[in-house]
């Protein structure tokens, strides 16, 4: 049966403009959107366990006595990893087609998961959550999203992005309180075996509905002319790093990439990996906690996808001048909100926060797409590898701070005041020609 459907929509998918003259036959739904539909779903899968390690820091340190520091370590190399791998993954789908790398992906996260049930040494820890799990949601990164949106679609491109960004948010709204609960009621163990069932039910969808390129079915992409699938791009290792040593020789680059990283520390380095515990210091149950940061993946959903359209809309740099300064003056506040009930301010600032955490995706994709064309995903790749660093650095110094001081005050004014150089240094990126005549200069 599943063949069957298949079959029929490839069929439908191959009634390409030129084999209809005069009223061309189209499907009636693009086979786009489709592909960015299993995409979505792909990320939620994913992002399953990114909602996890928030909620296990204090677990783990009461039944094997590792420090917050330890823990927190863990999740930097999972973070970072996951930064690293994405921009040889955007080149491995290249070479080896979207399908295959994100079932594997999705395996490894399986896997990782799965083998965390039975650890009894931090090291372990490291291997399973840091290293497998970390290649693994790499390899789904926002660079997948990119390249998806760059081969797919001509038309919608802000759009689309917004909703695949909002899909790692999404992942949390559905995952971070069935965990909490779990956790608060069974312990970690059954949540992380809850995370691997969400990875691998994704594979089947993947396998059956994600096609590489719209020539696969005969298609064009969406708003746009056809094009003839390229033959599969060997020496993608390679491939990366030029792509990286001539991105490197360009300013907006690194302005992309230190404005990418301090959006990581103040993100997934920051809230998403010590707000729980933080909120815990203060007295809020971790499930009131975990409920509050899924409510912040309500908002980031519609905060996206606005951001996406703003982008197709409004100069990208203005964009992330905004964000960056207004997260920057909510996280200076957040020490204040702290409390051991959820308080009106606190609601106020879980829904500003939520509007505005990865809004800054689209501008900086955007941005990428602008100055450096057909190498953009890889490029993006690169500057998400500089996001994921700086979330590391700041997981690991906030669990730091955490057992150094006894509170977490000063990692939320510090990501504060970085948010703050982040919205300068958006402003002050060039615009691509000027870029391109420093390069060839």
């Amino acid at each position: 049966m599943t063949e069957t459907i298949e079959s029929a929509a490839q069929d439908d998918d191959r009634r390409q403009p030129h084999e209809a003259p005069g009223r061309p036959r189209r499907p009636r739904v693009h086979r786009a959107w489709i592909v960015a539909a299993v995409t979505f779903v792909t990320i939620i899968g994913g992002a399953a366990f990114n909602s996890l390690p928030g909620l296990l820091i204090d677990p783990l340190h009461t039944e094997f006595g590792w420090s917050r520091g330890e823990i927190g370590l863990a999740v930097s190399i999972d973070m970072a990893l996951y930064g690293l791998t994405a921009p040889f993954a955007a080149a491995l789908m290249d070479r080896f087609g979207i399908r295959r790398v994100v079932a594997t992906a999705l395996t490894l996260v399986a896997a990782g998961a799965l083998a965390s049930v039975w650890m009894t040494a931090s090291w372990q820890l490291m291997i399973y959550w840091g290293l497998l799990v970390g290649l693994g949601t790499g390899s789904m990164a926002l660079a997948f999203a990119a390249t998806v949106t760059n081969r797919w679609f001509v038309a919608r491109r802000g759009l689309v992005t917004g909703i695949l960004t909002a899909a790692g948010a999404s992942g949390q709204l559905v995952f971070l309180p069935l965990c909490a609960w779990i956790v608060d009621e069974h312990g970690w163990r059954p949540a992380s075996v809850t995370v691997a069932l969400a990875a691998l039910v994704v594979v089947p969808f993947v396998w059956l509905l994600m096609r590489d390129h719209p020539a696969d079915v005969g298609l064009a992409p969406y708003g746009g002319a056809y094009v003839a699938k390229p033959a599969p791009a060997r020496g993608a290792a390679r491939r990366t790093v030029s792509v990286l040593f001539k991105a490197a020789r360009t300013g907006p680059f690194w302005l992309l990439a230190g404005t990418f990283a301090i959006c990581g520390a103040s993100t997934n380095g920051l809230i998403r990996t010590h707000f729980v515990p933080s909120a815990h210091d203060h007295g809020m149950p971790i499930t009131a906690a975990a409920s509050l940061l899924a409510v912040i993946g309500v908002f980031d959903v519609i905060g996206t996808i606005f951001s996406g359209w703003l982008t197709d809309r409004f100069d990208a740099r203005r964009l992330l001048a905004v964000y960056y300064a207004l997260r920057g003056i909510s996280l200076l506040f957040l020490p204040m909100l702290m409390a051991p009930d959820v308080r009106p301010p606190m609601v106020f600032f879980i829904v500003f926060y939520g509007l505005d955490w990865v809004a800054t995706v689209p501008p900086t994709l955007a941005l990428c797409r602008e100055q450096y064309g057909e190498d953009s995903a890889i490029v993006f790749g690169w500057v998400l590898a500089s996001h994921q660093v700086g979330a590391a650095v700041v997981a690991f110094l906030g669990g730091v701070a955490r057992d150094v001081f006894g509170s977490y005050d000063v990692v939320w004014y510090a990501s504060g005041a970085l948010c703050a150089v982040a919205a300068l240094m958006s402003l002050v990126i060039r615009r691509a020609r000027a870029a391109s005549e420093a390069a060839g200069g």
